[in-house]
C-alpha cells in the first residue's frame, strides 16, 4: 500500500538522521567541554521550540490540547523517557566511543521491541516458528552484544568502555520502552503524530534541564562551531527526526519499523569509520553484523 510506503520510508529518513547524532556529539566535545546533560537539554529544548512554533504556525493547536486532556500521563513519560534515553546514549557515546554506544544502544532496542511482538504474537497463535524465530533473534543479538563488548575493552574505542557499554544497554532499553508507549499512543487516530512529538520533545526539555544546570557548567558558549552543531541535533537529529519517526509509525507495521531502524547503527558505524576513524576490529565487526542480522530478521 502506499500509505505503509512511505511510512517505512519516513521511518527510515528518521533512522538516517539518528545515526548522525553520536558523530555530532563528537564534533562538538572537540570544540566545547559541556557535558552530555547539557548538550543532551540543548537539544531537547532546541526542539521543542522548533515543534511548539511549528505547531502554532500549521494550527495544530487544537490537537495538543486534544492529546495532553485524553492522555497526559503517557505523553509526559514518552518525552521524559525520549530525554533519558538520549541523555544515556550520549554519555555511552563519551565513554565508548560512537561506533559502540550506537550498534549497542540503537540495535538492541528493535531487538527489544520486536521479541515483545514475536512473544505476543505466540501467545496469540501458539506458532512453533516463531518460538524458532525468537531464539534464534535473541542469541543473535546476545551474541552480537558480548563480542561488541570485548572489542570495546580490547581496543579502547573510549575511555571507559565498559561505563559506556553499561550506559548503552540502558539508552536501549529505555529507547524500546518509550518507543513501545508511543506506538500505543499513535494507534488512536485521534492522536497527531506532530502532537506527539511537541509535546513528548517539551516534556523530555522540562525534565532534562533541571539534570543539566545540577551537573555542572559550562551552559553557554560562542563557538560557532558549537552553536551550529547544537542547531544540527535540535532541529534536525530531533524534532526533524521524530516528526518523521511518529509521522511513519502511524501507517507502518511495528516489525518493519524496527527493521528501518536498522539504517540508523549502518549510518553512525560508517560515519564514524570515515570520520574519526574508528575501528572495532574483527569481534567487534562480527559482533556488529550479529546484532544487525538480528535486526534483519526480525521482519515478517
Amino acid at each position: 500500500m502506499p500509505s505503509t510506503r512511505i511510512g517505512l520510508l519516513l521511518v527510515c529518513l528518521a533512522g538516517v538522521l539518528w545515526g548522525t547524532g553520536g558523530l555530532a556529539l563528537e564534533v562538538l566535545r572537540g570544540h566545547s567541554s559541556m557535558s552530555v546533560l547539557t548538550v543532551s537539554a540543548y537539544r531537547m529544548l532546541i526542539a521543542a521550540v522548533a515543534l511548539v512554533a511549528a505547531s502554532l504556525v500549521l494550527r495544530r493547536g487544537p490537537q495538543l490540547v486534544a492529546l495532553v486532556r485524553a492522555h497526559p500521563a503517557r505523553a509526559i513519560v514518552v518525552g521524559l523517557g525520549t530525554g533519558a534515553y538520549q541523555a544515556l546514549y550520549f554519555g555511552s557515546v563519551a565513554t565508548a566511543g560512537v561506533t559502540v554506544a550506537t550498534v549497542v544502544s540503537l540495535g538492541l532496542a528493535p531487538v527489544l521491541l520486536a521479541v515483545v511482538d514475536l512473544v505476543r504474537a505466540r501467545r496469540r497463535t501458539a506458532r512453533p516458528r516463531s518460538t524458532l524465530r525468537l531464539a534464534l533473534v535473541v542469541t543473535a543479538a546476545l551474541s552480537g552484544l558480548v563480542l561488541v563488548s570485548a572489542a570495546s575493552g580490547a581496543n579502547a574505542v573510549g575511555g571507559q568502555p565498559v561505563l559506556g557499554l553499561v550506559l548503552a544497554v540502558a539508552s536501549g532499553s529505555v529507547y524500546a520502552a518509550t518507543t513501545g508507549l508511543g506506538s500505543t499512543l499513535l494507534a488512536s487516530e485521534a492522536v497527531d503524530p506532530l502532537a506527539l512529538t511537541t509535546v513528548a520533545t517539551t516534556a523530555g526539555a522540562v525534565g532534562l534541564v533541571p539534570v543539566a544546570l545540577a551537573g555542572g557548567g559550562p551552559y553557554v558558549t560562542t563557538d560557532p562551531t558549537t552553536l551550529g552543531t547544537l542547531a544540527y541535533l535540535g532541529l534536525f537529529t530531533m524534532a526533524l527526526a521524530y516528526g518523521l519517526f511518529y509521522a511513519g509509525l502511524r501507517t507502518t507495521r511495528s516489525g518493519a519499523a524496527v527493521v528501518a531502524t536498522l539504517l540508523e547503527p549502518v549510518t553512525a558505524a560508517v560515519a564514524a569509520a570515515v570520520v574519526l576513524g574508528e575501528r572495532l576490529g574483527p569481534a567487534g565487526i562480527v559482533g556488529s553484523v550479529l546484532i544487525l542480522a538480528a535486526v534483519a530478521g526480525l521482519d515478517e
